[in-house]
């Protein structure tokens, strides 16, 4: 059986506890043995971060102590996948520019704040994380990132002429990396029923990361 931990806390306005049941629940659904846990002194472990196969960090802004964030990195270097949304990964630990260069991105704005419409666009870039997805639309904070040209983007947004990502993958070391913005509040992942789907075929492509690493060595 796989198994996940979810960090969460920081800023309680994204939600980090109703957000956090939903995705444990779509990752037990597919078999996972979850843990969850509110201090980030679970990243200190790094004998037991190295047993798990996904990390799922839902903690908005706040600080890291360099123990903590050295654990959590060392870990998905070594294969561990990591996956996360919205603010809970992509505007977390705002000093820590090594988190944002593993994450591929750190949010930079959201203009008209939360309750703009906006469309989600899946581009053509073949993934089991999209494969089957369409273009939708949801009312939420619209995010603009700063985004590593690295990245593989799997769906986007526009802001006028301005692409933005809103969901990639990318790897860090052997580690690999999920990520998609939308996810502000719990009921975000009601609007539509692929945000849920899209998210939690990320979660699952980052824990298959290190099955096939150890394979491979």
């Amino acid at each position: 059986m796989k198994k996940a931990l979810i960090v969460r806390g920081g800023w309680e306005g994204h939600e980090p506890f109703q957000v956090s049941e939903i995705l444990a629940a779509a990752l037990r659904e597919n078999g996972f043995d979850v843990e969850i846990s509110e201090t980030l002194d679970s990243f200190r472990d790094e004998a037991k971060l190295a047993g798990l196969d996904l990390i799922v960090p839902i903690w908005t802004m706040g600080s890291i102590e360099r123990d903590q964030l050295n654990g959590l990195l060392n870990a998905v270097r070594n294969g561990v996948g990591i996956a996360g949304v919205q603010g809970g990964m992509g505007d977390a630990f705002r000093q820590e520019t090594e988190f944002q260069y593993m994450v591929g991105g750190q949010w930079v704005a959201h203009p008209g704040n939360d309750g703009v419409r906006y469309t989600v666009e899946i581009t053509d870039v073949p993934s089991p994380i999209t494969e089957g997805l369409h273009d939708f639309e949801v009312r939420s904070e619209h995010y603009f990132m700063h985004v590593d040209p690295g990245n593989t983007v799997l769906a986007i947004t526009r802001f006028d002429d301005t692409v933005m990502p809103v969901t990639w993958t990318k790897m860090y070391g052997k580690g690999r990396v999920f990520y998609c913005s939308l996810g502000h509040v719990a009921q975000v992942f009601e609007q539509d029923p692929q945000i849920l789907t899209m998210v939690t075929r990320g979660m699952l492509w980052a824990a298959e990361g290190k099955a096939l690493a150890e394979a491979a060595s």
